[in-house]
C-alpha cells in the first residue's frame, strides 16, 4: 500500500476540493424533445466527482459506484447545466462525493434542481491497488451532518453487497 507524500497526508475540508462546472446545453447534447440526454448528465456528474476525488487524494481514483439518480426536471437546449460536487465521506481508500445538478435559464437566471447523486471513488496506486487517502476535515455542522448521513449510506451499500461489517471495498 503506497502512502501519499507527507504534505498530502493532512486532512482536507470539503471546501478545499469542491468543484463547480458549467455546461451550455447544445443540440448535440439533447434528445428529440430538446432536453439534455440523461447519459450526458451522468457523464458530467462522474467527471465532477472524479475531479473532487483527485483533488482530495492527489492520486489516481476510480469510480466504484453511483447511487440511484433521479432526473427531477429537464435541462433544455440553450440552458446551463450547473454541476456542483463536494466530498461527503472519506474512508481508508474510498471517498463519497455528492453531486448536485441544476438548470439555469440564461435570460432570467432562475435555477432549478434537476439531479442529485452520490458516487464512491477508490484511490489507487500505479499498480491499481487501493491506497490510503487523507482524512476529511468537516468544518461546519452541515458538513458533519452530511458525513454522518454518508456513513449510513456506505453501510447500506455494503449490506446490499453482502458485506455486514464496514470495511474497504474488497480487492479484485
Amino acid at each position: 500500500m503506497s502512502t501519499p507524500p507527507s504534505s498530502e497526508r493532512r486532512g482536507k475540508s470539503p471546501r478545499e476540493t469542491q468543484v463547480e462546472m458549467v455546461e451550455l446545453v447544445l443540440p448535440n447534447d439533447a434528445n428529440t424533445m430538446g432536453n439534455v440526454l440523461g447519459g450526458r448528465v451522468l457523464h458530467w456528474i462522474d467527471l465532477a466527482a472524479a475531479i473532487v476525488a483527485h483533488r482530495h487524494s492527489r492520486t489516481e481514483a476510480v469510480t466504484a459506484s453511483m447511487d440511484e439518480v433521479s432526473f427531477l426536471g429537464p435541462i433544455r437546449v440553450g440552458q446551463l447545466a450547473v454541476i456542483a460536487a463536494r466530498m461527503t465521506y472519506v474512508g481508508r481508500s474510498s471517498m463519497e462525493i455528492r453531486v448536485d445538478v441544476q438548470s439555469e435559464d440564461l435570460l432570467s437566471g432562475e435555477r432549478r434542481q434537476t439531479s442529485t447523486a452520490y458516487l464512491t471513488f477508490v484511490a489507487v496506486d500505479k499498480a491499481g491497488q487501493p491506497t490510503d487517502v487523507p482524512p476529511l476535515l468537516c468544518e461546519t455542522e452541515e458538513e458533519k451532518r452530511e458525513a454522518r448521513a454518508a456513513e449510513a449510506r456506505r453501510a447500506k451499500r455494503l449490506r446490499s453487497r453482502g458485506l455486514e461489517t464496514p470495511g474497504e471495498i474488497p480487492q479484485r
